[in-house]
């Protein structure tokens, strides 16, 4: 039986590259969600009946749209739009909208694939879809974003709505944006339907702890993970890749919990303060004066800049890579297990290369993927759709409680779950195989769809 599944599986794999080819993000989902299949198909033959997996892969609607602006000079620009709307059998399509320049529909796809697993881990009634574009809002006016969102809602109105598919925010999209998006919505539809969009301000529909969500979510789950290992929060060393809205927060709770973050990164390098992030300086860095990270030692001259190089040299207890796919390589990983790293848990999507996860894996060292790591943003987006619907709204931290028992429920559910199928301590099959039984269930119960 073994055999024959693990045939079947990698037969159905072989048949996802060709047709979909030149999307390498895209195969190394779907490689990493089958890898973990094969024993639960083995078990739940049902599983593997209907189609069920090649159903899985194929996303329900894929969107791919013109987006024409005009820049503060007068000259016309075209980007292109996506939206993949992957899976709803559990709910109205859920995920964010990328803006950035790597974004294509291969990474689109991949992000959706992962939405569908990591939104049925949340147990809140959401279904899977990613979308974005090519555009690039870095060194671009308000005037230039405003213009370009309009623009990109124009067409992508035709397709959401609050029971179809419920966007929200990613890289390059945040609070100004989505003001943008909502409003173009509003305008185009002529009707306030507040639970269309996720993210939004507190003034006009939008939820406490949204903005943090993310990356408080991740530094509860690696709370949780320490646990189980026996251990704490209290006095790590912490290293967070990134220095956006995810990595931002994710040091903000760490703090919080006890920890210390010594590390931080862009695109263009890392700083190592080794007395602790000053977080309101990185906030006022990143969220206000929209810089660089090489400006935080202009005001803490104690710190360290690094230009380029690999964050993941400094020694750490915990690492939380957030920044973007594939950040953390082999190398990355090796060096942090020679330097002691205990718990790597993901808070930004699948930014751990294969070849990095299996030496984490093979050093012992606890991995948890983003789709149950970094779940706490969709979970937060999915309780403002609740508040939305009653039109209500929740304080501080009544939400943060909220967020606090879903994560610590995610958890739970991958531990529960890879003791189930015979790899205690396995986030990554336990977050594959948890998510996957529940949607798989739901798509068997409706038939052929």
């Amino acid at each position: 039986m073994s055999g024959h599944v693990r045939e079947r599986v990698d037969k159905y794999f072989e048949e996802v590259v060709r047709r979909n080819a030149g999307e390498p993000e895209f195969h190394q989902a779907v490689a990493e969600v089958f890898e973990s299949l094969t024993v639960v198909l083995e078990r739940h033959p049902n599983y593997a009946d209907g189609a069920l997996i090649e159903r899985l892969c194929e996303p329900e609607r894929q969107i791919i749209f013109r987006v024409p602006w005009t820049d503060d000079n007068g000259n016309v620009h075209v980007n292109r739009g996506f939206r993949v709307q992957y899976n709803s059998v559990l709910g109205p399509y859920k995920g964010g909208l990328r803006f950035h320049p790597s974004v294509n529909l291969g990474i689109v796809k991949f992000l959706g694939f992962e939405q569908i697993f990591k939104n049925a881990l949340t147990g809140l009634p959401i279904g899977g879809g990613k979308g974005g574009s090519d555009f690039d809002p870095k060194g671009r006016s308000d005037a230039e974003i405003m213009r370009f969102c309009q623009s990109f809602m124009t067409e992508l109105h035709r397709h959401i709505g609050e029971y179809t598919d419920v966007p929200a925010g990613d890289i390059g999209v945040g609070g100004r944006e989505i003001g943008y998006l909502f409003g173009q919505y509003k305008r185009l539809t002529n009707s306030y339907e507040s639970g269309v969009l996720t993210g939004k301000g507190l003034t006009w529909g939008g939820s406490q702890v949204r903005k943090e969500a993310t990356g408080y979510g991740a530094a509860y789950f690696v709370a949780e993970m320490l646990k189980t290992a026996g251990t704490a929060m209290d006095g790590k060393r912490v290293v967070v890749s990134g220095s956006g809205n995810v990595a931002i927060y994710a040091i903000e709770k760490v703090h919080q919990l006890g920890g210390t973050v010594v590390a931080c990164s862009d695109s263009a390098g890392y700083i190592v303060d080794e007395t602790g992030i000053d977080l309101e300086l990185l906030k006022e860095i990143k969220e206000v004066r929209r810089g660089r990270i090489c400006d935080y030692v202009d005001t803490v001259p104690s710190a360290t800049y690094v230009a380029g190089g690999s964050i993941w040299d400094v020694p750490c207890d915990v690492a939380i890579p957030s920044a973007t796919q594939n950040e953390l390589d082999e190398k990355g990983a090796l060096t942090l297990v020679e330097n002691g790293v205990r718990v790597v848990a993901e808070g930004a999507n699948m930014p751990t290369t294969p070849e990095a996860l299996r030496v984490l894996r093979s050093a012992g060292v606890a991995f948890a993927p983003g789709k149950a790591a970094n779940a706490g943003g969709v979970a937060t987006s999915a309780l403002e759709m609740q508040q939305n619907a009653s039109r209500d709204s929740w304080h501080f931290d009544y939400t943060d409680e909220r967020l606090s028992k879903i994560m610590s429920d995610i958890h739970g559910r991958c531990v529960a779950t890879a003791e189930e199928y015979g790899k205690p301590g396995d986030y990554v099959l336990g977050a594959n195989i948890g998510g996957f039984v529940k949607v798989a269930d739901a798509m068997l119960a409706m038939g052929v769809i």
